[in-house]
């Protein structure tokens, strides 16, 4: 029967004369009772109409259509109910549209395995201890805080491990579920050991996922940002390198109820990622694992350390290359003559100022360690050979100047003469007879002294028996220039103070080199 036939005869059965004619396509309200409803759907099963009881007690349909004491109202269209019983029909559907495919299937798996599921218990609680695969996936590493002695870390953290009570039979090989549906499962109380700051990503969505396999295997995915502690020894600094670790275990399972293990270990470092190590070389990865006792129990640690090294660039030319300079600078001023004494003094003053401000500069970002490191002993250095290059010219102007005495009348002394066959006929008449006078040569930078006729009118043997007029540095230093012979003879330290200059010109630039092969023998082999 066509549908136009179906529809006029039931408007004729339920008396609908004078309401609007119900159209095929549409739907059609018709009260008949307070408690009744007719529904027509917005298209026509082909196997006739269904009729909907909205009362308040619940209303089973029986497969052979209403039962016999349903009420309608209206006369009963009993030829129009013999008509549409004897069309072939075809049981409506209930349930999903069919263009859903297979979420009927996933979402009754899906509810069956999580209904009897009790997420606040392990697997295998009383049996056996959880065994937990961790693998780690590193996104960006630093950058490394040497103030603050911590380091960031960008990481995809997984775990898994299996749950006997997520088992279930289908077509289905695994279901991914959103951060939405963590709550509901077991999770692993995973936490960082070493961790300062710990941040979790939620944009767009929470950056985590469970995988549920038909095998019970659960893995759980996340991604956080950690700051770490890394302590770090500064004693080789800038020539230093540190393992910096990142530790996790289980917070209130022990070792007898948890274990973590790593298969084939193996960390994915995508080298192609901008890392912010900037100062520092990543030069590898390694692991250990331990067992440590607290008074909670004793509870496996695994620990992996991030090995890195300084690169040089940074610190030579901060800090090496401006105190080397500042230290040969001030060796100028033994090219300057010891009579500008304001030229030199000012140089020698600025060279131990600017090395001063260099150790404080390359202490500034530098954690307050109480030992030396190497870069402050290389300073420390420097500093004494500015300082001792302003004292090279304070100890000749002292000893030029204040140690020597003016030109005067000639003093006449008369020391015991054991053997008079040494000493010359003139001296029996003379004897020891002199004026202390340093007087300047050719060899002291071509100045020329005052001169003293009465050291004229003397031997130069006199002189040779003297070698110098001042009595605290007779027996190391000469202070006459032309002093020779006798006092290396008897086996003095001889050092000519005109020449004091002429002697920093080499000590100083030979001591700092030897110095320098040997600081850097040690510091690149230890």
């Amino acid at each position: 029967m066509a549908t136009h036939d179906v529809i006029k005869e039931l408007e004729v059965g339920l008396g609908c004369v004078g309401k609007d004619h119900i159209e095929p396509g549409n739907l059609a309200l018709v009260q008949t009772q307070p408690q009744m409803v007719v529904t027509l759907g917005t298209t026509l099963p082909p196997g006739g109409i269904q009729f909907l009881d909205l009362s308040e007690e619940p209303h089973v349909e029986s497969e052979n259509g209403p039962s016999a004491h349903d009420d309608v109202y209206g006369p009963q269209p009993q030829a129009l109910e013999k008509k549409l019983l004897s069309e072939e029909t075809k049981p409506a559907l209930i349930g999903p549209h069919p263009r859903l495919g297979k979420l009927p299937a996933a979402t009754h798996i899906l509810n069956s395995i999580l209904s009897n599921y009790d997420h606040k218990l392990r697997p295998g609680i009383g049996e056996k201890p959880t065994v937990v695969t961790v693998e780690l996936s590193v996104n960006t590493l630093g950058p490394i805080s040497i103030l603050d002695m911590e380091y960031t870390i960008d990481i995809t953290f997984c775990q898994t491990w299996y749950d006997e009570r997520l088992r279930y039979n289908g077509s289905f090989e695994s279901f991914v579920l959103n951060g939405n549906m963590v709550s509901e499962l077991w999770i692993p109380d995973t936490f960082f050991r070493n961790s300062k700051r710990t941040q979790e990503h939620v944009i767009t969505m929470p950056n985590q996922m469970v995988r549920i396999h038909k095998d019970g295997k659960v893995l759980y995915t996340i991604r956080m940002t950690i700051d770490a502690g890394c302590l770090l020894h500064m004693l080789k600094f800038p020539m230093d390198s540190h393992s910096c670790p990142l530790s996790f275990s289980s917070f209130s399972y022990p070792e007898s109820e948890m274990i973590y293990q790593w298969e084939d270990f193996k960390l994915e470092i995508n080298e192609k990622n901008s890392w912010k190590l900037f100062q520092f070389d990543f030069t590898g990865v390694t692991n250990t694992t331990e067992t440590i006792s607290t008074p909670a129990g004793d509870f496996m640690v695994v620990t992996l350390f991030f090995n890195v090294s300084r690169r040089f660039g940074f610190v030579a030319f901060q800090n090496y290359v401006p105190s080397s300079v500042t230290t040969m600078l001030s060796w100028v001023s033994f090219w300057i003559k010891k009579d500008s004494a304001p030229a030199r003094t000012s140089l020698g003053i600025t060279s131990v100022l600017t090395m001063t401000t260099l150790g404080t500069f390359s202490r500034k970002n530098f954690p307050r360690v109480s030992y030396i490191t190497a870069l402050d002993f290389y300073i420390a250095i420097c500093f004494v050979f500015c300082f001792c290059a302003l004292m090279e010219f304070a100890v000749l102007n002292f000893l030029t100047y204040n140690w020597t005495k003016p030109c005067a009348s000639p003093k006449l002394r008369h020391p015991y003469i054991r053997t008079r066959a040494l000493t010359p006929p003139r001296a029996h008449q003379h004897p020891e007879a002199f004026v202390c006078q340093i007087e300047d040569s050719e060899e002291s930078d071509g100045e020329e002294g005052p001169s003293c006729p009465a050291q004229q009118s003397l031997g130069r043997g006199t002189i040779q028996s003297l070698g110098g007029c001042c009595k605290w540095g007779k027996k190391y230093f000469c202070m006459v220039p032309s002093c020779e012979g006798s006092i290396w003879q008897q086996g003095r330290l001889f050092i000519h103070i005109y020449r004091l200059d002429n002697y920093s010109r080499v000590v100083f630039p030979v001591t700092f080199f030897f110095f320098n092969v040997l600081y850097w023998l040690v510091c690149l082999n230890l």
